[in-house]
C-alpha cells in the first residue's frame, strides 16, 4: 500500500514539542488504539490544552472528530460518511466542508500524518486533497486544498497549516512526523 510498517493492534504513543519560540515549547501527544476495525487517536494540543478524539477506518480515512476545550462535552463534533460529506452530531450537515478528506490542527503535525499514511504515492508523485482545517480558539472551521508530495522513502513536502508555508518533513518508518524545520520536533 504506502510502504510503512504496520502498526500493532496494542497501539502507538507519540508526542512533539513546538520549537517555535513563539509557543513556549509546548508539547502535542496522540495515542493510538486500535478497536472496532479502525484506529482511535487521542490526543492533546499543546499550549491550547485542547483534547481531540479521531475516529479512523482501517485505512486511515477520518470519520470522526471531536474537540474538547474546556468541557467535558465536545465543543466541536463532526463526522463524515467517508465519501468528502461532512455533519455536526446533532445532524446539521455542513455543506462548506463537502469534498474534505482530512482534518488538520495547527498545534500538532500528527493530522499530516493521516494522508501520508493513507495516500499510496511513488517517490516524486503527488496528491492534492481537501482539509478541514479547524480554529481551536474560534471553533472556525475552513476548507483548504493542501498537496502532498513523497520526496523521498522517508520525506514528504506539504503545506503546513501551522508554518503557513509549504515544508519538508521527515517521517519514521510507520508515517509518522519526525520533525517539522523550525516548528515541531519528536520527543517520543
Amino acid at each position: 500500500m504506502n510502504g510503512f510498517q504496520s502498526l500493532s493492534a496494542s497501539g502507538h504513543t507519540l508526542a512533539w514539542q513546538n520549537v517555535a519560540p513563539e509557543l513556549n515549547s509546548a508539547t502535542s501527544q496522540v495515542k493510538l488504539r486500535w478497536e472496532n476495525e479502525g484506529w482511535t487517536a487521542e490526543g492533546t494540543l499543546g499550549s491550547d490544552n485542547a483534547q481531540f478524539v479521531l475516529r479512523l477506518s482501517a485505512g486511515w480515512t477520518v470519520q470522526q472528530c471531536l474537540l474538547f476545550r474546556d468541557l467535558e462535552d465536545p465543543d466541536l463534533w463532526l463526522g463524515t460518511d467517508s465519501h468528502g460529506r461532512w455533519g455536526e452530531m446533532n445532524g446539521a450537515h455542513r455543506t462548506e466542508l463537502d469534498g474534505c478528506t482530512d482534518i488538520d490542527f495547527v498545534n500538532t503535525p500528527f493530522t499530516n500524518c493521516i494522508p501520508i499514511r493513507r495516500l499510496p504515492l511513488l517517490v516524486g508523485h503527488s496528491a492534492t486533497i481537501s482539509v478541514a482545517v479547524i480554529d481551536i480558539e474560534t471553533l472556525g472551521i475552513t476548507k483548504q486544498t493542501q498537496k502532498y508530495t513523497k520526496v523521498l522513502p522517508n520525506a514528504w513536502r506539504y503545506f503546513s497549516v501551522a508554518a503557513n508555508c509549504e515544508v519538508e518533513a521527515n517521517v519514521d518508518e510507520f508515517g509518522f512526523v519526525l520533525d517539522e524545520p523550525n516548528r515541531f520536533q519528536r520527543i517520543s
